[in-house]
């Protein structure tokens, strides 16, 4: 059987080790680069293509991977591509995206004769680069048994949980649930600096208890121990994500005022100063503290 030719959109933290995965996997594989073009160089330099535009990876590819900010973003590439793109070929949406953008998008492809699968990532870029990353899959059964091998180079946890928009509306409760911990966090140790309990002594209560996770030794790499890149996801990705839950809650009907709170945390961290792109989770603590004119020692 003739093996898919892949195209990847957006090889940074995540995507040059997914694509670089892809490539091991047997996989001929087309990249464009974008800003930085060190992972393009490297990907080069295992074996992939470098395309100078999105036709070509539209025309160069059966199977194509887009690692992008958001739904605008993924909108704008896939409308780029689609005039030049092979029928029957599948687009992979790897970002976290609005759910309602998915599944409108996924309605246009199909109408001319393309597929969509939306597959956003859980792990770190330390385990793209391994190939161990999960992922939450919207996408037809037909269409996911055919991208399944593709998906099994780079992730080792690989869930279908049913058609188009279903892999992103999961994608956004898992955020829901990751970035209100992160709330709760830094407003938990707002309240224990201003009460006189200091961060190092709450920490040595929760951790090891049964309130403490994964999340939580991350987050609090940087609280304690005060390692900036100890979860590096930006406090603008946090703010997006939350705005798409609202509005994915606000589509089913669904009363979200937790997420409302959640929202809001991130919003006062972003329009506070916390915009920049190495201004990640864990610092929302430091926006909650200021805000709430705690000044640790």
């Amino acid at each position: 059987m003739t093996k898919e030719r892949v195209g990847f959109v957006g090889v940074g933290l995540m995507g040059h080790g997914m694509a670089k995965n892809i490539l091991q996997a047997g996989h001929e594989v087309s990249v464009i680069a974008h800003r930085n073009r060190a992972p393009v160089e490297d990907l080069v330099s295992l074996g992939a293509s470098e395309v100078g535009t999105l036709a070509d990876i539209a025309r160069s590819s059966t199977v194509i991977h887009i690692c992008a900010p958001g739904s605008p973003q993924v909108e704008a590439i896939v409308a780029e591509m689609m005039p030049h793109m092979q029928a029957g070929s599948v687009i992979v949406d790897c970002s976290t995206s609005d759910p309602g953008s998915t599944e409108k998008l996924a309605q246009s492809l199909e109408d001319a004769g393309f597929h969509m699968t939306d597959a956003p990532l859980g792990g770190t870029p330390v385990q793209a680069e391994s190939g161990q990353l999960a992922t939450m899959v919207g996408a037809s059964a037909e269409v996911f048994a055919r991208i399944r091998p593709i998906l099994q180079a780079w992730a080792k946890d690989i869930v279908h949980l049913g058609p188009s928009g279903a892999g992103h509306k999961m994608k956004l409760l898992n955020n829901f649930l990751a970035m209100g911990y992160g709330a709760l966090y830094a407003e938990a140790l707002a309240v224990a600096e201003k009460s006189g309990i200091t961060t190092e002594q709450f920490d040595s209560v929760i951790r090891g208890s049964r309130m403490d996770c994964g999340f939580y030794q991350t987050f609090m790499g940087y609280a304690v121990e005060g390692n900036k890149n100890a979860h590096k996801f930006t406090l603008t990705n946090a703010y997006k994500d939350m705005r798409y839950l609202a509005s994915m809650a606000d589509t089913a009907g669904a009363a979200n005022p937790m997420g409302a709170a959640i929202k809001n945390s991130y919003a006062l961290a972003v329009n506070t100063g916390g915009d920049g792109p190495e201004d990640y989770v864990p610092h929302l603590v430091d926006f909650v503290a200021r805000a709430n004119g705690v000044k640790k020692g």
